[in-house]
């Protein structure tokens, strides 16, 4: 997973499609409204309103995910993170929240639903962790 990037959204909780248009920016590079919404359209059995894709780019704009450019008549947006820069932002805002809990009892519950998969994963990210503080000190 990268790093936490230093550039930070205003508003990092982005809805189903706000995330499925941003991935899709990303991936067209800098887009125009037309594209994104040919790119949605490619799906099958999918409809979305151009108007609709308008909409949700000026929200990501305004949310600090992309930046909108105006040539001429005609805008294009660009993505301010890449997919994995965001899924690290999105990891660590949950895990914030999660460790604001702060009750002993939620997190041993949470320990004990963990399988064996789980315990692997969370000892893997225990070992960077600890990696990261002795890299850090020396």
């Amino acid at each position: 997973m990268a790093a936490l990037p230093n550039y930070r959204p205003q508003q990092l909780s982005l809805g189903p499609l706000e995330e499925e248009i941003f991935t899709i920016v990303w991936e067209l590079g800098p887009a125009t409204v037309k594209a994104v919404h040919d790119k949605i359209l490619t799906q099958p059995n999918r409809e979305l309103a151009y108007t609709s894709v308008t909409t949700v780019l000026n929200r990501l704009t305004k949310k600090g995910w992309l930046a909108c450019d105006k040539h001429n008549r005609s805008f294009t947006w660009k993505a301010l993170l890449s997919p994995a820069q965001a899924q690290s932002l999105w990891a660590h805002k949950h895990l914030q929240q999660f460790l604001a809990v702060g009750n002993a009892d939620v997190v041993a519950t949470f320990a004990d639903s963990l399988d064996q998969a789980s315990v692997e994963q969370i000892d893997a990210i225990a070992k960077k962790i600890k990696d990261a503080r002795k890299a850090r000190e020396d």
